[in-house]
């Protein structure tokens, strides 16, 4: 059995400020590198063997600090990344317009072309999360990888291993620096392949954590 780790990264300064991130990217904040302290401190019982993380700035920041506390290199893999979300990256969630708001909630209302001007679908996005996790069966026997990455992402990574389409209404509140875990294995009385073990478990912070743009 191949046990992964899947870790959000820490709290940034649009986390705070209810900014869409998408694949631009903003600092940590003092307290997303608390966080990132505390999952690292976690990770380290854990045996991880191998940190992999989104490219963008906030998820390195985070996986440095677990690569550190784990004694890891860090490994980038840009399939990883959050959803792109288009012209409405950067923008404060209390700006947008009527039009701008519907085209934001068509990626968590279950619309299945759901997309943001020059943004991504939920589908696309599946399709290179779930290369980057198929990665992970590469490595050496007795490997125990923890993957870096983002809210949006990692939800649609573990609904879709749960068997809802990517474009389900979205339902799984990941904070920041959870910790989730997924499984690769068989058994006779689960499906073949990837289950889910545990998700957006937190009880390792000792103050609550954000959704995306949850105050």
């Amino acid at each position: 059995m191949l046990e992964v780790y899947l870790v959000r990264h820490g709290e940034t300064q649009w986390n705070a400020e209810r900014r869409i991130q998408g694949q631009s990217d903003s600092p940590l904040t003092a307290k997303g590198e608390q966080q990132a302290c505390q999952v690292a401190q976690r990770a380290k019982t854990l045996g991880i063997t191998h940190v992999i993380t989104s490219d963008l700035g906030r998820t390195q920041q985070t996986a440095r600090i677990i690569a550190e506390a784990c004694g890891c290199d860090i490994i980038l893999e840009p399939r990883l990344r959050e959803l792109d979300m288009g012209v409405l990256e950067k923008r404060h969630v209390d700006s947008l317009t009527e039009e701008e708001e519907g085209w934001r909630r068509t990626l968590v209302n279950g619309t299945k072309e759901g997309r943001i001007p020059e943004g991504e679908s939920m589908q696309e996005l599946s399709v290179r999360v779930h290369g980057a996790l198929a990665e992970c069966l590469n490595l050496p026997a007795g490997s125990r990888p923890l993957l870096v990455s983002h809210g949006i992402a990692l939800g649609c990574l573990v609904s879709t291993i749960l068997g809802l389409p990517a474009w389900a209404e979205r339902r799984l509140r990941l904070r920041n620096c959870s910790i989730s875990r997924i499984d690769h294995q068989e058994s006779p009385w689960l499906a073949s392949g990837w289950v889910v073990e545990m998700a957006g478990d937190i009880s390792h912070l000792d103050a609550p954590a954000l959704d995306e743009l949850q105050r």
